[in-house]
């Protein structure tokens, strides 16, 4: 039976922290609120949902969106490669089933790159930041898109951050270990399911 899997993009499908922590530093130093300046204290906006995080500690989102659109073409997305591993197990799970893109990225970032990797055939929709903030509205929209129920949805991400929204969203929970927050942090979190590696996607 059919299955619908929801991918985030960053830490999942393309291997991005290093450029993020410069890219979105910049903009929040932008924006007179520079809380990034380390790794660490990027991974920490991930320990819930991603803009939710960055209110709390005072940026303005309308300001950072804004220095987002004019600072972040600056950087070069060809430095971004996928996963190793990656590319057949998409291509296996999309003959069977249903793939979407649900991220903290914008859509047009996402779509691009899909397209540069050779992985747009296999993703129905792409659900970007652009869309709406929480992952959690997200999930339920591409349950209503897709016509899916949440027993058979799973959410797969490699933050904490995603396993709690995608949790709150009702679906099934799937950690990978090759993205951004570490094995044990994830295991914290519980998620329903901790991958090691891509393959094992083709498991569940």
């Amino acid at each position: 039976m059919q299955k619908l899997f929801l991918f985030d993009f960053d830490g999942v499908l393309v291997d991005s922290l290093d450029f993020y922590v410069r890219a979105v530093g910049a903009c929040l130093e932008a924006v007179g609120t520079p809380i990034v300046q380390s790794r660490e204290d990027y991974l920490a906006l991930f320990e819930g949902n991603f803009y939710e995080a960055m209110a709390a500690r005072g940026v303005d989102l309308a300001a950072f969106a804004q220095a987002a659109h004019e600072i972040l073409p600056r950087f070069d997305y060809d430095t971004l490669a996928p996963f190793p591993g990656m590319a057949p197990v998409l291509a296996a799970l999309h003959r069977d089933h249903l793939l979407a893109v649900i991220s903290s990225n914008g859509s047009q970032t996402i779509r691009a790159m899909l397209a540069r990797f050779g992985y747009e055939a296999c993703f129905r929709d792409v659900f970007g930041s652009d869309f709406l903030f929480s992952k959690v509205d997200k999930i339920a929209l591409a349950l209503e898109q897709f016509g899916a129920s949440a027993d058979r949805t799973f959410y797969i991400g490699d933050t904490v951050g995603d396993i709690l929204e995608a949790r709150k969203a009702g679906v099934k929970t799937v950690a990978v270990a090759w993205g951004w927050h570490s094995r044990e942090k994830l295991a914290d979190a519980r998620p329903d399911y901790l991958l090691e590696r891509p393959e094992e996607l083709l498991l569940l």
